[in-house]
């Protein structure tokens, strides 16, 4: 399935001149994206809409050629663009993705795609119905500390790997920005589980027969999302993944703990990166079946990669190794999470596109 439920066929198209980009609001997240368009030939930022004028200043720094907007409407009504990278909230996805795409623009979204599995269906099936690509930028598939256990795990580094843990946080005062408000970012579960439970779709192709999920709140009380939330994943063939995001945990577990018939990766926090420390990545180490620990070098993940491969795909139909489909189901994992936690954690099996 194409990222947008369209064939390759019906989206290739011949690139002869760079494939203009808009940026929906301009964070920090909004400057990733404008390196890698800087940074990826035949993409090239066209214009930016933000209310802040001091990030559209700092957007044109690095594409002094683009049309600023204060009004984002404008900037998809202007002709101008071919495409919009959206990096708003998580609650307006949905509704920006739609008038994007009902205007014939191909859809890079930010995540959660949407705060629905409902709503991504509807997105999804729009982009097919405009021949348009719709994808999520799910960058923490590229990240080099995943991209490398992920490897070692498809080698068979661990034999068969059949129970894995990923992590999250530590103890401190969230933000008071939407990343914390449950009506804007969806909760707990949404902001990180965006990533990490992706992740973990991305590491078990498997049918997820139920999902579990728990939130407390019980400290900091000037957010309403959760304070530590977990999410636990059984599969049709009994193996498990759980995924914890916690601002509570004065002991961090690691991030990553795969366990495999025959060994075990493990990805430590570098303590280093402090108070960052989810903003690098881990130090993985590779533990055999007698206890030995051997550090592992990290693959090398080319910039951008991302990019380049929605551009590929767009002009070459070459498929990109994330796809829409990945990122609804991962949605709706999130809300059979959320279902369940608010009935103590009762098991529910979300209804997956994949399976």
């Amino acid at each position: 399935m194409s990222n947008s439920s369209t064939t390759s066929t019906q989206i290739a198209q011949t690139q002869a001149t760079p494939l203009r980009v808009g940026l929906l609001a301009y964070g920090a997240i909004g400057h990733e994206h404008n390196l890698a368009v800087a940074g990826t030939p035949g993409l090239e930022l066209r214009a930016v809409a933000d209310l802040n004028s001091e990030r559209i200043a700092a957007a044109l720094e690095l594409a002094p050629e683009a049309t600023p907007f204060t009004d984002s409407m404008e900037m998809l009504d202007s002709g101008l663009i071919d495409m919009v990278v959206i990096s708003t909230p998580p609650n307006s996805h949905y509704s920006w993705a739609k008038e994007s795409l009902n205007r014939g623009l191909h859809v890079i979204l930010e995540k959660p795609m949407a705060l629905t599995a409902k709503q991504c269906d509807e997105l999804i099936t729009l982009a097919a119905e405009r021949k348009r690509v719709l994808v999520v930028y799910q960058n923490r598939r590229f990240d080099p500390d995943f991209v490398t256990m992920r490897r070692l795990i498809n080698e068979g580094a661990i034999g068969e790997l059949f129970s894995y843990e990923s992590f999250v946080g530590g103890y401190s005062r969230p933000c008071d920005y939407w990343h914390s408000m449950a009506d804007v970012s969806g909760g707990a579960i949404f902001d990180w589980g965006s990533h990490y439970l992706d992740q973990i779709v991305n590491l078990f192709p498997e049918t997820v027969a139920h999902v579990s999920g728990h939130n407390h709140k019980r400290h900091w009380d000037h957010v309403t999302n959760a304070d530590h939330a977990e999410v636990d994943i059984t599969f049709a063939d009994g193996r498990t993944a759980s995924f914890v995001n916690s601002d509570l945990a004065a002991a961090r577990k690691p991030k990553f703990y795969a366990l495999g018939t025959t060994g075990a990766i493990v990805g430590e926090w570098d303590p280093a990166a402090e108070p960052a420390v989810a903003d690098l990545p881990a130090k993985l180490f590779l533990v055999d079946a007698s206890g030995i620990k051997t550090p592992i070098e990290l693959d090398y993940v080319e910039p951008f990669e991302f990019h380049r491969e929605f551009l590929l795909f767009l002009t070459s139909g070459e498929q990109m190794q994330v796809q829409a489909v990945d990122s609804r189901d991962v949605v709706a994992i999130m809300e059979a999470a959320e279902t369940s936690a608010a009935n103590n954690g009762i098991p529910v099996s979300p209804a997956l596109l994949n399976n």
